[in-house]
């Protein structure tokens, strides 16, 4: 809103001195970008830094690629196609889940008055402002949103790889340029959408860390961190990723 200074004149407020008349501080500008930075950076370890040869992602793609090419082995691939369905039910079931998460968000800003209310009358938070809690409340719809179109768009290319691992020939074509192009072909769009489906499942880790905002700046910072630990340690540390490298998880 503009503003008189004091030599008379009309002044617009830029955007930060618009965070600020909200109600929102430098605090809280610094957790927010701290929370993005940790997504950034999972993002980065586990898709494009020179370590993600090491994480289980890249374990499960390899197998992916195994899976294709035994499938090419074999004259019956009912099995295969069990899982595909699996794969895709799973994936369906995340997206529907994050159309009701934006419901909810939904339905929280229709009932702002009464959790602010709420927030207000609690001990040890400061009160909220109606407009930042509105803010957060999109931030949270916004990360729910991003999930969906990940979910949904990994539900296409699972049934893409279908048509694909459909397409591949008979086994009397083993070792022929034709086999090898469709084997490529139905491996690779599984890790696509695998990675697709990964990145929506990403969102939805971090959309806990999020919710530490609701209770202040700092909660939020610890949140994202400790969420960005978890997802770390599963993809470098844990007895899964070790099952898939040397077969010992023990």
């Amino acid at each position: 809103m503009p503003r008189i200074g004091p030599s008379g004149t009309v002044r617009v407020p830029n955007g930060l001195e618009s965070l600020a008349v909200m109600g929102l501080g430098n605090a809280d500008l610094v957790a927010v970008g701290w929370f993005v930075f940790l997504w950034l950076l999972q993002s980065y370890l586990t898709e494009v830094s020179p370590w993600r040869t090491r994480t289980l992602s890249h374990a499960m793609n390899q197998q992916r690629r195994s899976w294709i090419r035994r499938m090419s082995e074999r004259d019956l691939r009912m099995i295969d196609t069990s899982i595909m369905a699996g794969l895709q039910n799973g994936t369906a079931f995340f997206a529907s889940t994050s159309l009701l998460a934006i419901g909810g968000g939904f339905a929280l800003l229709n009932a702002t008055d009464r959790v602010v209310e709420v927030f207000s009358d609690l001990p040890l938070l400061q009160p909220t402002a109606r407009a930042v809690y509105e803010l957060k409340v999109m931030g949270l719809i916004v990360i729910y949103a991003y999930a969906f179109f990940k979910f949904g768009w990994a539900y296409r290319l699972f049934n893409y790889a279908s048509v694909l691992i459909g397409s591949v020939p008979h086994r009397q074509h083993l070792g022929s340029v034709e086999m090898e192009a469709a084997v490529n072909r139905a491996g690779l769009m599984t890790v696509i959408a695998g990675r697709h489906f990964n990145r929506g499942l990403r969102a939805f880790f971090m959309s806990v860390g999020y919710l530490g905002w609701f209770l202040g700046a700092l909660p939020l910072a610890c949140s994202a961190t400790f969420v960005f630990l978890v997802l770390a340690r599963r993809q470098f540390l844990s007895d899964s990723r070790r099952v898939l490298v040397s077969g010992d998880g023990g």
